[in-house]
């Protein structure tokens, strides 16, 4: 069957994953409901297309903190990405590199930072931090990030207690043995030696600890409200991720679409605004840029391509998407991104 939209990836994802994994990647907290608005308010939302705008040249590039990207698509920080390729976070470094876009590698990644570096030495590379109760480990996992090159630092905010998973508990996903690659064994490890348990504690004034540890731009995601926003700018991060962390924490939340338009104007061009959540066709990121984002981020669907054939399969993933992006910006009379 040909893949030519990234719902043919979750198809093939959902068939040949084993249910447990299945659940896993594909979970929201309690009942679903803020995972699914995510979807359903894209579709609410409508183009004012304009006409005879000279189509014949268009560009797709924007930037992201001063590094130019073939297009405003990204790749979100999601964990064990061995549970859908072999190779896990390496296929997705050389994905991302081969199409000169940002990758945010996970805290849980199957892979260490190393060697996300080594296989991928040119690729444009984020790390996505949680900060633990052994703050001793987090600080070395920093120093070791940007040892390896690593860009920037991405601290996810919204997670001080892991939400309630449904399906996650019923399949006791943490404890059972899984089918992994053809051999039984435990359940795939993070490989950067962090404890599994974040700090509750962490607050405002973690911003400022990290910024005594390293030299990266900090990039604060998990952000829902202006009052956030407002209070991130002013606490000296470099851009903000409008996230909801897929609808895995709270239930009841905004869809970050939604969530988008309050954060914009109040951060006002102090800081980079990007958003994930819910991203699944190209007309899709052009709403989120229409609305004021720089750039977006793909969770699932990069682990949809991953399981599809690794980093081919992703990689398909993102030339499906600039492919529809470039066709909407078309359709609706918008020809550039970074120059215009």
């Amino acid at each position: 069957m040909p893949m030519i939209c990234l719902s043919d990836f979750e198809a093939y994802a959902k068939k040949h994953l084993s249910k447990t994994t299945w659940d896993f990647f594909a979970a929201g907290a309690d009942e679903c409901c803020t995972r699914d608005e995510n979807l359903l308010a894209y579709k609410r939302i409508r183009f004012r297309p304009r006409i005879l705008r000279d189509m014949s040249v268009m560009d797709t590039r924007t930037t992201l903190l001063g590094t130019e990207i073939s297009f405003p698509v990204g790749i979100a920080p999601t964990g064990f990405h061995r549970l859908a390729w072999p190779d896990g976070e390496k296929s997705t470094a050389r994905a991302a590199e081969a199409m000169n876009t940002c990758y945010i590698t996970s805290t849980f990644s199957t892979c260490t930072v190393e060697e996300i570096a080594a296989v991928a030495p040119n690729g444009f590379r984020w790390f996505q931090l949680y900060i633990h109760c052994n703050r001793a480990l987090s600080e070395r996992l920093v120093r070791r990030v940007e040892a390896a090159g690593f860009q920037g630092l991405v601290l996810t905010a919204d997670l001080p207690y892991t939400g309630k998973r449904r399906d996650d508990i019923r399949n006791n996903f943490h404890s059972q043995p899984t089918e992994a690659f053809g051999e039984k064994r435990r359940r795939w490890q993070p490989r950067q030696e962090v404890p599994e348990d974040t700090d509750p504690s962490i607050n405002w004034n973690d911003i400022y600890w990290l910024q005594s540890l390293t030299r990266l731009p900090i990039i604060l995601k998990g952000i829902l409200t202006k009052e956030d926003a407002d209070l991130a700018v002013r606490h000296g991060v470099q851009g903000i991720i409008v996230s909801n962390h897929g609808g895995r924490q709270l239930d009841g939340g905004p869809a970050t679409i939604d969530a988008l338009i309050e954060i914009v104007d109040t951060v006002q061009d102090r800081v980079e605004v990007y958003l994930d959540g819910g991203i699944r066709t190209g007309s899709d990121v052009l709403k989120a840029l229409a609305l004021g984002a720089k750039c977006v981020f793909l969770g699932r669907p990069a682990l949809w391509g991953l399981t599809y054939k690794g980093e081919e399969g992703l990689r398909k993933v993102l030339q499906i998407l600039h492919d529809e992006f470039r066709l909407s910006m078309a359709l609706a009379g918008k020809n550039f991104l970074l120059f215009d």
